[in-house]
């Protein structure tokens, strides 16, 4: 019996490719290059399911080229706006997601944005690679402490909530803003702010957490940048387009923040190039999710999503929309 085909768009880890080509006639991207829209519409051609990745922008107008036969595209992500929900449904493709699978290691680059930031982790590595450290004195690159500082979490998913556990550890006090307060037993103490304006007055350390949507979109503006505390830091481990670029670069420009650790961008890779040169800025390449153990268990639940349709079940993570 022929095994169904799998249209698979980016390299994925060894343990997960093992399983793909195990279970299914698989289509490799074997350059990892990310497909243009008529790339993607020629490799979907005559398979039954696509495992796609956030680089792939699964739009209306693709969708519609996608064949009769295709039953289900998969994401290896948490987030799915780069895929036209209501164009898949409209044509009877089930898609799918992966939640849960990065939320303690998107939770420790957290803190390490935060600790980066803090204790100016860049200029400190830059001073040590250059040559330029002489020894040891009393005022050089001098941080701040993270206990006793209020966090200010916007957004109290399981991410959200992840980094609020971790960040108790370090003797922080946690304050947040979600679009619904949590129980108390969920809360473990965390004050609780219904507006977001409220959350910003109290964070000496703001950590977005929440989904990237309309209403986001470069939520953290120069508006809001100023409501937070002098000498605030900025830690970002969501979606780039919720920060407006030119505001905070602005605002660690003129020490309004202290500083900002930053694992995602617009426009990423090609971020704003103000960013480079600000020793105040500690940035990463989107390395949220990048462990072994998560990246695996991305690839698995894509695939378990994809093994349910195919063999005519639910999938366990379909997207609702």
């Amino acid at each position: 019996m022929a095994k169904p085909v799998l249209f698979v768009t980016r390299r994925m880890p060894p343990a997960v490719e093992a399983r793909l080509l195990r279970d299914y006639d698989a289509r490799l991207n074997p350059d990892d290059r990310v497909y243009t829209a008529n790339e993607l519409a020629a490799g979907a051609d005559g398979a039954d399911a696509m495992l796609v990745c956030s680089t792939e922008k699964i739009t209306a107008p693709l969708v519609a080229r996608l064949p009769d036969r295709l039953k289900v595209i998969a994401t290896f992500s948490v987030g799915y706006e780069h895929i036209d929900i209501a164009a898949c449904r409209a044509r009877g493709i089930v898609t799918a997601n992966a939640p849960g699978t990065m939320t303690e290691a998107t939770a420790d680059i957290a803190l390490l944005l935060m600790l980066g930031a803090a204790r100016r982790g860049w200029e400190a590595q830059s001073m040590v690679r250059r040559g330029d450290w002489k020894g040891w004195d009393t005022m050089m690159l001098l941080g701040i402490d993270l206990a006793g500082k209020r966090l200010g979490i916007f957004g109290m998913g399981r991410i959200g909530q992840a980094v609020a556990r971790r960040a108790r550890g370090f003797g922080m006090t946690i304050h947040y803003h979600n679009r619904s307060r949590l129980q108390p037993a969920d809360e473990q103490g965390a004050i609780y702010h219904a507006d977001l304006d409220g959350l910003l007055a109290v964070s000496d350390i703001l950590s977005i957490n929440a989904p990237a949507t309309a209403e986001t979109r470069r939520l953290l503006d120069a508006r809001r940048i100023a409501r937070l505390p002098d000498g605030a830091i900025v830690v970002n481990t969501a979606r780039g387009e919720m920060i407006d670029d030119a505001a905070l670069i602005a605002a660690l420009k003129s020490g309004k923040l202290r500083a900002a650790g930053l694992d995602v961008f617009a426009g990423e890779p090609n971020l704003d190039p103000a960013y480079l040169d600000l020793p105040n800025a500690y940035l990463l390449p989107h390395l949220g999710s990048a462990t072994v153990e998560t990246r695996d268990r991305m690839g698995f639940m894509a695939l378990d999503n994809i093994d349910a349709v195919l063999a005519g079940r639910p999938a366990p993570n379909a997207i609702a929309g």
